[in-house]
């Protein structure tokens, strides 16, 4: 796989002279209003994403738009079939009297030109509706095969100007791609955008058993267990590069490695008799340093974002439960005190909460708590929710569910405040993701 550079020019100073000649007031992407702030108690802002003017792919790159905003909860695309214009010119401001008829906020207008057969170029303004002024405008150029890249950065932009708020859309999702017969199940390891679209097989599908990948902070390595003939490693692979790295065997190994926040160093969990312990390893010397020392089992460890702390599960109490503890190990402290048992604890990038699985009789819920155990909510629920993973931006997770019976998992997502759920489209079963940073 290619390294493929996205390049982004902010068009305002651009956009300004054209503004001066349609008698408009430039404005800055980079300053203004939050429309919407991303909380439990919230009206998502209304917006009309236009058709993209311009040459082959305009249509695509819109939808995508679209689709993303769909997606975001936050905001809320305005119905195509209540237009009540057609943009025939994206520079021109729109008439924001006749949007102002179907509740838009806000009118996204573009266009997508070809400057060689190589590359696409999208442009997009935003303008706001109750003002009339045009709040943010850019325009970016990648390979033409990036092109979806293009949108979902279009709507990053967008998403952030108006709640304030990182972008989540141009970013990765690595799983465990499932297909087969039950009983004969091929796990091999995938990668998709966030929106389930350029799935990609990465690794396995033969003898080897692949399971939980998670993503480097850096998006270019992934780190996963293999299983062959009883044989556990763990791996790194390189995205970028292809390049496949086995950097231990570690019999007994139950979940994958996590790394560490700047990427030099992942923490798991080795099985030793009936115990399980937790251990760090420097990915430069390969030295190993052990965290825990107990008869209990303690296992997926996920690190703090400033990489001090780590939470982790553990039985040491007479059942499953999250607890956390210094990086360097030392005294641990319990967090969850809810009925049932918990699981899968994974850090959100903001440092504001842990997410996890809670199973409680025959439900398993996927839910958020702060670090100290406070404010514990439930985001879903129902039979066999595992594995929550965050957005880069911290406002949403993945995770995924087996319904049972003859079936398979398929992924899912939903926000921190449990506004809405989503299907990840995926052309096969699908488990356990890793998100990964966002790309630009």
């Amino acid at each position: 796989m290619n390294l493929v550079f996205v390049f982004r020019v902010t068009i305002l100073a651009t956009l300004a002279l054209t503004s001066i000649a349609f008698g408009l007031a430039p404005a800055t992407a980079e300053t203004g209003d939050v429309y919407v702030h991303a909380g439990p108690n919230f009206k998502p802002v209304t917006i009309a994403v236009t058709p993209f003017a311009g040459e082959e792919g305009a249509d695509k790159i819109g939808s995508i738009v679209t689709n993303d905003f769909a997606r975001s909860i936050f905001l809320l695309p305005v119905n195509a079939t209540s237009f009540p214009e057609t943009i025939s010119n994206p520079d021109v401001r729109p008439n924001l009297d006749a949007w102002k008829t179907v509740n838009a906020q806000f009118v996204l207008t573009g266009r997508v030109l070809r400057p060689d057969a190589g590359h696409v170029t999208a442009q997009y303004r935003l303008w706001d509706v109750s003002t009339g002024e045009q709040v943010a405008g850019e325009q970016f150029t990648s390979e033409a095969s990036n092109a979806r890249r293009v949108a979902h950065m279009i709507a990053d932009a967008v998403f952030s100007r108006v709640t304030g708020e990182k972008g989540f859309f141009d970013s990765r999702i690595v799983f465990v791609d499932e297909s087969g017969p039950k009983e004969k199940r091929h796990k091999r390891l995938a990668i998709m955008d966030m929106d389930g679209a350029n799935v990609k097989t990465l690794a396995g599908g033969g003898d080897d058993l692949v399971v939980t990948p998670r993503f480097s902070p850096s998006a270019q390595q992934v780190a996963y267990m293999s299983f062959s003939a009883d044989d556990p490693k763990v791996t790194l692979l390189n995205l970028e590069t292809g390049q496949r790295e086995a950097v231990g065997h570690f019999p007994g190994m139950t979940f994958s490695p996590r790394f560490s926040p700047d990427g030099q160093q992942i923490i798991m969990s080795l099985s030793e008799g009936s115990s399980t312990n937790l251990y760090t390893m420097d990915l430069r010397s390969r030295a190993t340093t052990r965290l825990t020392d107990t008869s209990a089992i303690d296992t997926s460890p996920t690190y703090s974002p400033d990489g001090s702390q780590i939470a982790f599960e553990s039985d040491r109490g007479g059942t499953q439960q999250i607890y956390v503890m210094s990086a360097s190990g030392g005294p641990a402290k319990r967090i969850s005190f809810g009925e049932g048992r918990y699981s899968t604890p994974v850090w959100s990038p903001r440092g504001d909460l842990i997410a996890f699985t809670r199973i409680k009789g025959g439900s398993f819920g996927i839910g958020v708590m702060k670090p100290d155990g406070s404010g514990e909510r439930i985001l879903v629920e129902g039979f066999h929710n595992e594995g929550p993973t965050f957005a880069p931006n911290g406002l949403y997770v993945m995770f995924f569910r087996d319904s049972g019976g003859t079936g398979g998992p398929k992924i899912y997502m939903t926000d921190i405040f449990g506004h809405g759920e989503f299907l990840v489209p995926s052309p096969n079963y699908a488990s356990d993701p890793s998100w990964g940073p966002l790309m630009h």
